[in-house]
């Protein structure tokens, strides 16, 4: 372990690993299957980053979400987002106190480590705007006097994709603040399995693997990963492909792409192979980082065409053109390894 000079001490990528395992265990207690799931979420946990997840009622995700704050003895709250719903609702408001004769700050709910935004949809634009702020700068203004969250915090939506009434689309700026998007489906039989039967028996007492000051460190460690030159300019090049599919020899798929992935992109991708590396024990990302994260990153930032609407190409039916047609670099793991 290395002593950092604020005296975080910072975890080798083996005791990171131990950690997290430590961590899944417990959350496995009580969620059964959807690893990719978890696995993502650990990844924008530390990678200080947000979380889209998308899928059908009944998934866990509001459980997943709720069970990681215990664990991990963060502060928990959930925003049911509705059409009624207001800014203030989430940020908080300036109240005025009859008997004081004065003006208070109270503050909203995204005042935690581990906010649900559920079903962030059901809102308008001018809610899930109010997100921007929190979700980039960790922050909120109100009254011209600026307010920290506390740290960690992580942002974790959710939206259902099976009903379109009543529901408003997440702007492009608000939907590239999330590091990930994933989308769940169903789970297997066996896993189904242990659902049900699961809820035959007492509800398990959820133990604490890890504190706040631990995830921090944690969060130190992914730092202290290394990113190979040419896996950034790999990032990079697939995000470049998105925006000009010609120069790489995906004409094919120009004419469903209004416009590419933003640089967030490759940042986020850049970023979360490092965290996703740090989960699996190495102390440097590996090509096969970028490619397990890469349709999670990229295809909420991807802008489709009314054509590959009206076709029904998903972002990735074009993701995996892209992946194919985009060279891997050959990294060298024996120098690697010495490094």
């Amino acid at each position: 372990m290395t002593e950092q000079s604020d005296e975080v001490t910072v975890p080798s990528p083996p005791e990171a690993k131990e950690q997290l395992e430590q961590a899944l265990f417990e959350i496995r207690r009580v969620i059964a299957g959807q690893d990719a799931m978890l696995e993502r979420v650990l990844v924008c946990l530390l990678a200080q980053g947000h979380l889209l997840i998308e899928g059908v009622p009944g998934l866990a995700k509001t459980l997943t979400i709720k069970t990681t704050a215990g664990v991990l003895g963060g502060t928990f709250a959930r925003v049911q987002f509705t059409p009624d719903l207001v800014p203030s609702d989430l940020v908080g408001t300036r109240i005025y106190r009859v008997g004081d004769g004065e003006f208070d700050t109270e503050l909203g709910p995204v005042f935690c480590n581990f906010l649900l935004a559920d079903e962030i949809n059901r809102a308008p634009a001018k809610v899930q705007s109010a997100l921007l702020e929190v979700m980039q700068e960790r922050q909120v203004t109100i009254a011209h006097t600026t307010y920290p969250v506390p740290e960690p915090f992580l942002v974790m939506a959710t939206q259902n994709p099976i009903e379109s009434e009543g529901t408003y689309p997440l702007p492009e700026a608000q939907i590239d603040r999330f590091m990930l998007k994933v989308v769940i489906g169903y789970p297997q039989h066996d896993e189904e399995l242990t659902v049900v039967q699961r809820q035959l028996i007492a509800a398990p007492v959820l133990r604490q693997a890890l504190s706040l000051a631990d995830l921090t460190a944690l969060q130190r460690a992914v730092f202290d990963i290394y990113v190979d030159p040419s896996l950034v300019s790999y990032a990079v090049d697939i995000a470049t492909a998105t925006r000009e599919p010609e120069a790489h020899g995906l004409s094919g798929i120009a004419p469903y792409i209004s416009y590419g992935a933003s640089p967030r992109g490759p940042i986020s991708l850049v970023q979360g192979s490092r965290a996703l590396a740090l989960i699996r024990g190495r102390e440097y990302a590996l090509v096969e980082d970028l490619q397990a994260l890469a349709r999670d990153a990229l295809r909420h930032r991807l802008v489709l065409s009314y054509q590959a609407l009206a076709e029904e190409v998903s972002p990735d039916v074009i993701l995996d053109q892209v992946l194919a047609a985009v060279p891997a670099p050959q990294l060298d793991l024996a120098r690697m390894n010495a490094a």
